[in-house]
């Protein structure tokens, strides 16, 4: 089958690129007319590539200096000057033969370099390495972009994977605050992946669970082709980026720290409960499994999630933020060795047998922010947030509760039903989620009723949604 080789989606994050960069080419040669943009987002999502494309597309002269996490002060100097001698800057000459003894000195041969004539891309690419391997980089560049960078005009681009790290950056205490527009670059959205396979809207989103919209998977991916189209091959090789991705990505943010893999990969097994996870950790200590949850939490890769209703609750449960890792952290990690001695097939039964379960939780999360974006068709006026509700021994689970507010609601907007199957929401299902309605506190007989459903729906009395709806939600057209 033919695979994907294109750039597709991030119309709206080019579009906001070029608009800053129209700021900097408008303010001329006078003043300050540099900007700087700190660029977030999870890591393989593809930010770097969507910044090559810019400046391709951009036709500007450009820098592109890509910390390393295993690298020092030193090394990242040394690779700086590299990266600027083999820049389009017109000076980039200036750059041969620099040993800079700190940063101070590497940022003012880079500020010379800048042309004051014509406008030009500047790209610090994993910028919570540098400051990792520095911590005084922070300030040294808020003191050269002040006087001197800021002068040029420059398009700045601060990329970097860590999220927490990168939010902090425009706090009102650290050196760059206000300095930086902040740009989030999201995975790609399931509108873009049935774009780019060529997908009707239910096996876009299938494809959206097992890719979590990473370039690089969806870039391996058959055109048309289903899930288990892709993962027949994919779990077959150890170098796949559906195999190799998660391992990288885990090794990057949690480099020496094992109770916080041993917790991550206890919640990708499917424990949602404090106690559970302490448990499938090995027992871990309360005080451990407590920093291990806040490392894993601040640095966006699990979410703490409470039960929405108009009472408070403290049944908290974690689940894995990306699509992908959750994906990866159910099937693949735990059997890696299992595909390296190529006994991938072992792997692939394994995902066939749980695949519909699994689906039907992962999805959860995805119809909720599909349903919040929708404009038409979707959640009443007056809905303010999405979330479930559940008790201590699950009766009831609820997959949709919307409300005016959370985590405690004034008023609920809708109760709903999310059913990821290949038959239809029936009589059954409407009579159980008649049941839920009347446990959940703050709702009445009145409460308006929504099945979500990858089958449609053949009863009345619930505002049926389906696939092609949720996927219009994203942008796209649905069949």
């Amino acid at each position: 089958m033919e695979s994907v080789d294109h750039f597709y989606g991030r119309a709206r994050e080019l579009a906001a690129l070029s608009r800053l960069l129209h700021r900097v080419e408008g303010r001329g040669l006078t003043g300050r007319p540099g900007r700087a943009v700190l660029v977030r987002g999870r890591r393989r999502v593809g930010k770097s590539r969507l910044v090559e494309e810019f400046i391709e597309r951009s036709g500007l002269p450009s820098f592109f200096f890509t910390a390393s996490a295993q690298s020092n002060t030193a090394t990242d100097l040394r690779l700086f000057v590299e990266a600027g001698a083999a820049s389009t800057l017109p000076q980039a000459g200036l750059f041969a033969g620099q040993l800079p003894r700190d940063w101070d000195a590497a940022l003012q041969l880079l500020a010379a370099a800048i042309p004051a004539d014509q406008p030009s891309i500047v790209v610090l690419d994993e910028m919570p390495y540098l400051i990792a391997n520095d911590p005084g980089f922070e300030g040294t560049l808020q003191k050269l972009y002040d006087r001197e960078l800021s002068r040029k005009p420059m398009l700045l681009l601060c990329v970097g994977s860590d999220l927490a790290m990168m939010e902090r950056l425009n706090e009102y205490d650290r050196p760059f605050h206000q300095r930086g527009t902040e740009m989030v670059v999201p995975p790609l959205s399931p509108a873009d992946v049935a774009e780019m396979l060529g997908l009707g809207p239910a096996d876009a989103f299938d494809a959206f669970l097992v890719s979590g919209g990473l370039p690089l998977v969806l870039e391996e991916w058959p055109v048309n082709g289903g899930p288990f189209d892709y993962l027949a091959d994919a779990v077959t090789d150890p170098t796949s980026a559906l195999i190799v991705s998660g391992e990288r990505s885990l090794a990057a943010e949690f480099p020496a720290d094992a109770q916080a893999r041993l917790v991550l990969s206890a919640i990708g097994s499917g424990e949602r409960t404090r106690t559970l996870i302490g448990r499938a950790a090995g027992g871990m200590p309360a005080t451990s499994l407590n920093r291990a949850l806040h490392l894993l939490s601040s640095k966006r890769v699990i979410e703490a999630v409470t039960p929405l209703s108009t009472h408070p609750s403290k049944e908290t449960r974690y689940y894995v933020a990306d699509s992908h890792l959750r994906f990866w952290l159910a099937f693949l990690g735990p059997h890696l060795a299992e595909v390296e001695r190529g006994r991938g097939d072992l792997t692939l039964a394994r995902i066939r047998q749980s695949w519909s379960s699994w689906r039907g939780r992962a999805i959860e999360p995805v119809v909720r922010e599909s349903l919040f974006r929708m404009r038409e068709g979707g959640l009443p006026a007056g809905t303010g947030t999405v979330g479930g509700y559940w008790t201590r021994t699950n009766d009831p689970e609820i997959d949709l509760v919307a409300a005016d507010r959370g985590p405690i609601a004034q008023r609920i907007t809708a109760v709903g039903s999310i059913k990821w199957l290949e038959k239809a929401f029936d009589a059954h299902d409407l009579a159980r989620l008649l049941v839920h309605r009347s446990q959940l506190p703050g709702a009445d007989d009145a409460t308006p009723l929504i099945a979500v459903s990858r089958a449609g729906t053949s009863v009345d009395g619930v505002q049926s949604v389906t696939p092609d709806q949720l996927l219009t939600a994203w942008g796209g057209s649905g069949e």
